[in-house]
């Protein structure tokens, strides 16, 4: 079964203005394009105000992971090309914010909870990353 949101046709820059408009009226503070070495939208960094005070995130959107899923999916063609992974990835991502909101405005998990890996620290590391870190640490 391929993965969800493989046909849409909704452009990355639609997505990402939804995205946006979500966020805000979650009472994000600030919210910042992600970019990666080609200029091509990667992710989004937002603050929020925590019950720890403003917290800094970053989401990432890795639009290759989503090209390799459609590609082993064996979907049509004109589903298999970076552009269209692009439109899947950020649709999924902004499907999954939605309910990750949905989870906080029915009090079933605080902001901090479902989104610590993406939480960045003073260094401009996700918990996350600091987490992998550590592991390896550990295993060495």
């Amino acid at each position: 079964m391929p993965i969800k949101d493989y046909t849409t046709t909704i452009s990355v820059e639609k997505t990402m203005g939804e995205i946006t408009g979500a966020l805000a009226r979650r009472g994000v503070t600030r919210i910042s394009t992600l970019f990666d070495d080609d200029g091509t939208p990667a992710g989004l960094g937002f603050t929020m105000r925590t019950a720890y005070g403003p917290r800094d995130f970053e989401l990432p959107v890795r639009t290759s992971g989503v090209l390799a899923a459609l590609e082993a999916d064996r979907v049509q063609p004109k589903y298999r090309t970076p552009e269209h992974a692009a439109r899947v990835a950020w649709r999924i991502a902004k499907d999954w914010l939605e309910a990750q909101a949905a989870l906080i405005d029915a009090q079933l998990a605080t902001l901090d909870e479902v989104m610590l890996p993406y939480m960045v620290d003073g260094r401009g590391q996700t918990m996350y990353a600091l987490y992998v870190s550590n592991q390896n640490a550990i295993e060495s």
